[in-house]
């Protein structure tokens, strides 16, 4: 377990290094989400988040995102999921005129969760999301595409309780975002983003975790990056 998790720290350290080097611009910014997850039966069950982005320096609510979920349970450890996504993004232009664009995303994903060690969870995500960008004052802007995403992410508790239901725990997670289909109209790059993060949390019960902690999340546009240095709060509900 220990080499395992020297690994993931390097993994990470190496990700927000290369934001470092290859970012030509720099954002602070305050993100809080909320993710559930509710088994309706052996098989079946439905789930989601609820996030919220702030711009630049927190002056102001940028992002707003709801994704609910349909769950399909191959066992414990596996399962599939299909989605709806809506974000609405508020933004504000040279001359501080305000501007919004809504995004319609379907998505499909397939979860992979094994342990590392006695009580380590590590959980695997692979989805593809559909996006439909639209604009409001532009109908030439509005475009369609494709990314792939890859998320792993891994709970450490610091109790070496075979069964963790209670205590604090690290959070260790990154995940890598690549446009494969009209890239053209994203950032004219395959590479998209990545998103590294690392944080502090405690388990209440068996359904229920908060944490905090800090991501870094690398975006690549046409000719330049831009790299986001974002505290994060987050509840986990599992029912």
């Amino acid at each position: 377990m220990k080499i395992s998790l020297k690994l993931f720290l390097l993994a990470l350290t190496l990700f927000v290094s290369s934001g470092k080097l290859f970012a030509q611009s720099t954002q602070y910014s305050l993100w809080g989400a909320w993710f559930y997850n509710q088994k309706l039966s052996e098989h079946w069950g439905v789930g989601g988040d609820v996030q919220f982005r702030s711009a630049n320096h927190a002056d102001y609510l940028r992002n707003i995102l709801i994704r609910p979920q349909v769950n399909y349970y191959f066992n414990k450890n596996k399962f599939a999921s299909a989605g709806y996504a809506y974000i609405a993004t508020h933004g504000r232009t040279a001359t501080d005129d305000k501007t919004f664009r809504p995004e319609h995303r379907s998505w499909e994903q397939f979860t992979l969760v094994h342990k590392v060690g006695a009580n380590t969870a590590v959980s695997h995500r692979f989805r593809l999301e559909q996006r439909y960008m639209g604009n409001t004052t532009n109908r030439n802007d509005s475009y369609f595409s494709q990314r792939f995403r890859y998320f792993v992410r891994a709970v450490v508790p610091f109790k070496k309780d075979s069964v963790f239901t209670k205590g604090h725990f690290l959070a260790l997670q990154n995940e890598v975002f690549a446009n494969v289909q009209n890239k053209h109209k994203v950032n004219n790059h395959f590479f998209d983003q990545n998103r590294a993060y690392v944080a502090f949390g405690y388990r209440l019960n068996k359904g229920l975790d908060i944490e905090a902690g800090y991501l870094n999340q690398y975006t690549k546009q046409a000719t330049s990056g831009v790299t986001n240095h974002v505290l994060q709060a987050v509840l986990y509900t599992r029912f």
